[in-house]
C-alpha cells in the first residue's frame, strides 16, 4: 500500500525538524563519507595533504610573520605560537568554503530528491573533522619535540571545540544559503575568508590589539577560540574566560540564526540551484 504524501512550502520563521533530520541520519552519513573520499581519491599524499596544509602555512607564517616582521609571539617560538592557531583557523576557513558550495555542487541532487537541506552544510562541516583530527595529532607532534606540556586548563577543551563547531556551522549555513541566489558569494569567499584571519590572532596575539577596542574585538567567536588554544597547550596568557563567554553567546545566536535562515531560504532552492 502506497501512502501519498504532499510537500508544500511554509511562509515565515519555520520550525526546525529535528526528527526528520535524525532520520536522514545515514544520508549523512554517506555524503560526509563521500566528502572525506572525494578529497583524498586518486591522491598520492592522501591524508597527508591535511598535514601539509597547516604545516607550509605555519612555515611561511614563521618566515614572514616571525623572522621579517618579528611579531610578538608571548615569549614562545613562533612556529608553535601560529600553528596553534592555525589548526582551529584552518578547519573553520575549509568548512566556509566546502558549507558555501555544498548546495551549488549538489545541484542535481536539490532539484530532483527531496530531503532535509540542512543535510548538505552539515556533510560539508563533518567531513573537515578527519583534517582537523590529523591537524591535532601534529600540534601534539610539535609540542612534544619542543617538550611543551599543556596545561591543567586542557580540561576545557570541548568548550572550544564546541564554540569552534557552532561557529562554522552557523556561518556555514548562512553562506550557503545565500550562495545559491547569489553566485558572488562563491568568488567573494576567497577575500572574506583572508580578512576574517587577519581579524582573528592567528599571525599576531591579542595584546597587540589596544585595550579599548578588546572587548568589541572579542565578539568574534575565533578570538577566544584561538587564544584559548594558546592558553592551553602553550600557557602564553591566562584562560580567556571572558572572550570565552563571549564567544560562547555570539556562536550559539550564528547557529540558531543560521538554522532558521536556511529553513526560511530553504523553499527556493529547488528553483534556482
Amino acid at each position: 500500500m502506497f501512502q501519498e504524501v504532499k510537500i508544500t512550502p511554509r511562509r515565515g520563521w519555520v520550525q526546525i525538524n529535528f526528527k526528520e533530520l535524525f532520520r536522514y541520519k545515514d544520508l549523512l552519513w554517506f555524503l560526509t563519507l563521500r566528502g572525506i573520499k572525494a578529497k583524498y581519491a586518486q591522491s598520492v599524499l592522501g591524508v597527508g595533504w591535511a598535514v601539509i596544509q597547516p604545516l607550509f602555512s605555519t612555515l611561511v607564517y614563521t618566515v614572514v610573520f616571525g623572522n621579517l616582521a618579528r611579531i610578538d609571539s608571548n615569549g614562545v617560538p613562533y612556529f608553535l605560537f601560529s600553528l596553534v592557531a592555525l589548526v582551529p583557523w584552518t578547519f573553520f576557513s575549509n568548512t566556509l568554503t566546502d558549507s558555501a558550495s555544498s548546495l551549488i555542487t549538489n545541484a542535481n541532487l536539490v532539484t530532483k530528491v527531496y530531503f532535509p537541506r540542512l543535510v548538505l552544510p552539515l556533510s560539508s562541516v563533518f567531513s573537515k573533522g578527519v583534517d582537523f583530527i590529523i591537524g591535532f595529532v601534529l600540534l601534539m607532534g610539535m609540542l612534544l619535540v619542543y617538550g611543551i606540556v599543556p596545561s591543567t586548563t586542557v580540561i576545557l577543551l570541548p568548550w572550544l571545540i564546541l564554540i569552534l563547531l557552532m561557529t562554522s556551522l552557523g556561518t556555514g549555513m548562512i553562506l550557503s544559503a545565500l550562495a545559491v541566489q547569489y553566485r558572488d558569494i562563491k568568488y567573494a569567499l576567497t577575500f572574506l575568508v583572508q580578512l576574517l584571519m587577519y581579524a582573528a590572532p592567528v599571525v599576531y596575539p591579542t595584546t597587540n590589539v589596544p585595550q579599548e577596542f578588546r572587548m568589541a574585538y572579542s565578539l568574534n567567536p575565533m578570538v577566544g577560540v584561538i587564544e584559548g588554544f594558546r592558553s592551553v597547550f602553550l600557557g602564553t596568557i591566562s584562560f580567556p574566560y571572558e572572550w570565552m563567554w563571549t564567544g560562547t553567546a555570539v556562536s550559539a545566536g550564528l547557529f540558531v540564526f543560521g538554522l532558521f535562515f536556511f529553513k526560511r531560504m530553504e523553499r527556493v532552492f529547488s528553483d534556482v540551484a
